[in-house]
């Protein structure tokens, strides 16, 4: 793809990775509109501002005015998402439904109101954080995980819708991320990516790839055990 002509919508640009993503695409001369809760992390990043809760929004009609901002649509990369507390959500209902609404139900929304219009016009790429905590259900952050593995399969679907047409969806994949939203856990060992070696592989997943794309690349081995391994074994590990 060309990018200098590319417009591109970032959902949850206030985050470490998106605004490491968007920093590449801006270099290299595309059109953003950056979209985000926080008005003071969009104002340190970029071009065109949206202020809107993704979670709250419906997503059809607002993702409608920022293609007509645009001129159109080339690019949507969904990043946003809350990883919570895996003990106050299982004591709450109640939290525990906000965050499957912020990191699924709303996910889920801006991904179909993208396909729809990337299948008409016949061309496009979604691009969906995900994590690798949606492949197998763990005790540390099941709630968490289990937002992930669903949004895994609507994007893998969606592609599946896709492909047909040209267009794409990719889930991008990455493990443990130095951001603000994993300050609260000891960073240690080679496992820990930075946001940017993140952003480096949504800007290749843009151009091809998927439907999945793990990043960095050495965690797709590492959940492959996971994901088989037995659940008698499994159950001894503290994960």
């Amino acid at each position: 793809m060309n990018i200098e002509s590319e417009r591109i919508v970032i959902l949850g640009a206030g985050s470490a990775i998106a605004r490491a993503t968007a920093r590449l695409w801006a270099a290299r001369g595309a059109r953003l509109v950056l979209v985000g809760r926080d008005q003071d992390r969009l104002n340190a990043v970029a071009a065109d501002l949206v202020a809107l809760d993704c979670a709250s929004a419906d997503a059809g009609v607002e993702l409608a005015k920022m293609v007509e901002t645009l001129g159109g649509l080339d690019i949507l990369l969904l990043a946003y998402g809350v990883l919570g507390d895996q003990t106050e959500l299982e004591r709450d209902p109640s939290a525990a439904a906000t965050l499957i609404q912020t990191n699924f139900t709303s996910a889920a929304a801006w991904c179909l109101a993208a396909a729809a219009i990337f299948e008409k016009q016949r061309a496009g790429a979604l691009l969906v954080i995900g994590s690798v905590a949606g492949d197998r259900g763990r005790r540390s952050n099941f709630i968490y995980g289990a937002t992930k593995g669903g949004l895994a399969r609507v994007v893998e679907g969606i592609a599946h819708r896709l492909a047909p047409f040209g267009a794409r969806a990719v889930l991008i994949k990455p493990g443990f991320v130095d951001t603000p939203m994993t300050a609260s856990i000891t960073k240690k060992g080679l496992l820990w990516a930075t946001p940017e070696q993140v952003a480096e592989a949504i800007e290749a997943a843009a151009e091809r790839g998927g439907p999945v794309v793990y990043a960095p690349k050495f965690w797709l081995p590492i959940m492959l055990i996971i994901r088989h391994m037995p659940t008698f074994v499994f159950n001894k590990l503290n994960l």
